[in-house]
Formats: C-alpha cells, structure tokens, sequence
C-alpha cells in the first residue's frame, strides 16, 4: 500500500498540507471531539425519556462509537490521511463510496455550522442585545473563517483552548458533583443529592426498557466528532501515532466526560425534577448544590463548546472537501492550497454554503432550514456503516501488501465488525418507528435517504459517463480498475 507522504513543514502556494498540528493540538482535537453542545443542551430531553436509564443509552452508544473508532483507527494507522474514512471507503468499496460518503459529510458538517453559529449567537445576544441575533451569527462565522483560513496551525490553537475549556470543566463538575452526593463538599447542603436517585423515582428504567432505545435516538447524534482525530492527524507531524493515541483513548475519554458526568446528573437530583426540563439538565445540577450564577457559567461553557464545534466543523469540512478535490470528485481548486498550507477554495466553499444556511434559518426555519437540518441528520450513521464495511475490505488489502502497517487493530475481525454493522442498521430501522414530530426519526432517515440517494445517483452517473479514470490508492493516484482488482482479491 502506497502511504501517505509526510505534510511539508512549509512550501509555495499549492504544495498541499503542512504538519502544523502539534502533540498538544492532536491530544485536545482527541478529546474534545467526543464533547459536543449537545452533551450540554440535549441530555435534559434524553433524561426526561428514560431516566436513569439513560446511562444504559449513553453506553449503547458509546460502545458503538469505540467500535467504529476502533475500525477507523486501524485503516487511518495504516494510512492517515485528510480524507479519512472517505478515502479509505474510495479504494476499498469503489469511487462511489468514497464521492458518496465524502460529500454527504461534507454536507452535514456545513450545516452544523448554522446550527453551532445561531446556537452560539443566541447566548451572545442575550448578554449584549445591542447586536442582534444574526450579527453575532455573522462575527462568530467571519472570525473562525479567519482563523481557519490563517494557519492549521492557528485552528489547532484555537481548539486547543476551546477544548481544554470543555475538558477543565466537565472535570469539574464531576470532581465537586461528586464530593456533594459522598456528602464531603464543604460549605454545601445538597439535600437532594444521592446515588439512591438512581433507584427512588420510579426505579432505574421508570419508563420501562423501551425508553432505552428511545435514548439512544436522542443522544447518538451528540457523539458525532470522534473522528475528527483521524483527519488532523494527516497535519501532524507523527500522523501514525496520533491516530494510535486518539483510537486507544477512545473508551476512556466517553467514559469520563459522557458517562462520568451523566451519572452525576441523575444523581444530584430525581431524573423528574422540574428543574431539568426548564433548566437543563447541568444547570439544574449547578443549582441544586447552590452554587450562584449557574445558568451563566453553563451558558458559557455551551458557548465555548459551539465555538469549538463550529470551529472544527469548518476545518472538518474544508478539509473533505480538500480530499475531495485531490480525489478528482470535487473542483480542483479545493486541493490548492497556501504557502502556509491552506486549502482556502475549500474553506471560503464551506463557509459560504454554511452563511447560506444561517440564512435560511432567519428566512425560513420551518421549512427551508429544518429540511436541511434533517436531512443531514443521519449521516452520522451512515458515516459509521460505511467505516464498518471499509474496513471489513481494507483489513485483507493491508494484510497482503503491508502488515507491519497493522499497529491497531479492530477486536475479533471480522465477527465484531459486522455486529457493529447489524446494531447500527437496527438503530436506523428504529428510528423510522418514531414518527412523532416535525423531526421525528422517521423524517430524518427518510429525508437523509432521499438526499443520500441523490448523491448516489449523481456518483454512479459520474463513474459510468466521467472521463476521469482514477482512484486514490493512498495518497498516489491509481488506475481504477487496478484498484478495483486488488479489493476484488
């Protein structure tokens, strides 16, 4: 296998990537990446659903994510590269999987963007209501456009911080949640804090064991990010190792910062409190134990974990598309790049597309902008499908042409792979069972359908008819059909 070429430290306009991600960078982009605004904003509606045994949903899905990540981490250590899990579906499923999925991504992360930026422009309105709503969606934007347009060196940094804000405070929390439910916080009465919370209200699964699978609708789409590791990494400069990293602490970091801080939650306070549902369900936690000016301390943690979702979701997505154009599946221009290593056409692309979705939501939320909304809502897990099915594949290509390149490795291949394939086409079916609601799971799997089999179609018309007869193998272009005969081995 034909591996990736290290990214130039520097270079003239064009040279393509550059290792501008330090140790440091990779390690928070890691950790980071597993917490999303929606651990802070949506886990209140999935606790209200299942109650405790919303813990139960959050393991479902973590173990699902530490699969997934476990498959994708063995592909990107044999190869890191910017396009991840599109490139490796590109030479190991044909040119449709790779154009298919890398677009559909692409997709869903610009309109992220809209939904992180008027998230993060409704906390800012709210403390200075001189600037209206969409002017902060506006400064938000221009100003990590900026910074993504700079350096990677530059977003690194920025997430860098962003991150570290979300880590330093779920720890936080659970550190002093924790000391209040042994009864050890000083200076703290929490009377209703206590793990009998767990069982006391209706018992652990209140809502009967149903509600469990009802969790994991509304909270398996907060895990979406994870794999944002693996596609910095090609700018690092140890790709390898930090693709190895990311993946083996993988399990302890959705420990700690999903479970850890849920479980916290349901026991400071009764799942039903009233509390949680007009709070939220950390701010109602803040509250219980007394400590001031809760509400703002949570909003500005939510706030920086926007900012840092938008931040890397627009890196994300600049470099798909990046991947994309080197692939010969987007305009060309995407895979030019700055003397500093920048992909600006894919950046300045991304962005536009997520300023006209901040649009749309102002001009029409109801229609246009929650169209758009779900239908990107199940890329995540087609996302994870086609990472199984890739690496079901890439495993015998790695194996014949370089073994020594299998530094991580998926657990009892090929049994758990499939499993893993099974549990998600369930979850799928699952949700076309919820039809409650403007974006109800059916909705979402319908509509993220019809879009993916747009993209499809466009796909398979582009291979029949296209003149281009290439294939990623590696980073190094490749015949099709010889690519094609190495997966068919």
């Amino acid at each position: 296998m034909t591996s990736q070429p290290t990214p130039t430290k520097a270079g003239e306009p064009g040279s393509g990537l550059q290792a501008g991600l330090k140790n440091r960078h990779l390690s928070m982009i890691a950790i980071g990446g597993v917490i999303g605004a929606g651990l802070f904003v949506g886990s209140s509606t999935g606790i209200a659903t299942a109650g405790p045994g919303i813990l139960l949903s959050y393991a479902l899905v973590g173990t699902l994510v530490v699969l997934v990540m476990r498959m994708l981490g063995e592909m990107s250590a044999a190869n890191p590269t910017s396009g991840s899990f599109s490139a490796h579906a590109d030479r190991a499923l044909g040119r449709w999987a790779g154009f298919s999925i890398g677009w559909l991504y692409w997709f869903f992360w610009v309109v992220v963007l809209a939904v992180e930026a008027t998230a993060g422009a409704k906390i800012l309105e709210g403390w200075i209501p001189a600037v209206p709503q969409w002017g902060w969606a506006l400064i938000v934007m221009i100003v990590l456009t900026a910074t993504n347009l700079v350096s990677v060196g530059s977003y690194g940094e920025f997430e860098f911080w962003f991150a570290g804000i979300k880590v330093v405070a779920i720890g936080a929390f659970i550190v002093i949640g924790g000391l209040a439910i042994f009864g050890v916080l000083p200076g703290v009465d929490a009377e209703k804090a206590s793990f009998s919370n767990l069982t006391d209200h209706g018992g652990f699964l209140p809502n009967g064991p149903g509600a469990i699978l009802t969790g994991v609708l509304l909270v398996v789409f907060s895990f979406m990010g994870s794999e944002i590791a693996t596609l910095a990494a090609g700018e690092s400069e140890n790709p390898q190792r930090a693709v190895t990293k990311s993946t083996n602490s993988i399990i302890w970091r959705i420990g700690i910062f999903y479970l850890g801080s849920i479980l916290v939650v349901v026991s400071l306070l009764p799942w039903d409190d009233k509390a949680i549902a007009k709070d939220g369900s950390y701010v109602a936690a803040l509250g219980s134990l007394g400590i001031p000016h809760a509400d703002q301390i949570m909003k500005f943690i939510v706030l920086t974990s926007v900012l840092s979702c938008l931040n890397s979701g627009l890196y994300t997505a600049s470099r798909m598309a990046f991947s994309l154009g080197e692939r010969g599946d987007a305009p060309k221009s995407f895979s030019r790049t700055t003397s500093r290593g920048v992909p600006m056409a894919a950046i300045l692309a991304s962005v536009v597309f997520g300023f006209v979705a901040v649009f749309l939501n102002y001009l029409s939320p109801d229609k246009i902008f929650l169209f758009l909304v779900n239908s990107s809502g199940a890329v995540a897990l087609f996302v994870w499908l086609v990472i199984c099915f890739s690496q079901l594949r890439m495993r015998k290509i790695i194996q014949r042409e370089s073994p020594e390149k299998l530094i991580v490795k998926m657990w009892l291949y090929p049994y758990l792979t499939w499993a893993t394939a099974a549990l998600i086409v369930f979850v799928l079916g699952y949700m076309l069972t919820d039809t409650e609601g403007s974006s109800s799971g059916r909705t979402t799997v319908l509509l993220s359908l019809l879009v993916a089999g747009v993209v499809l179609v466009i796909a398979f018309v582009r291979q029949r008819y296209g003149s281009d007869q290439t294939a990623v193998q590696g980073d190094a272009v490749a015949p099709r059909d010889e690519v094609q005969a190495e997966v068919g081995a």
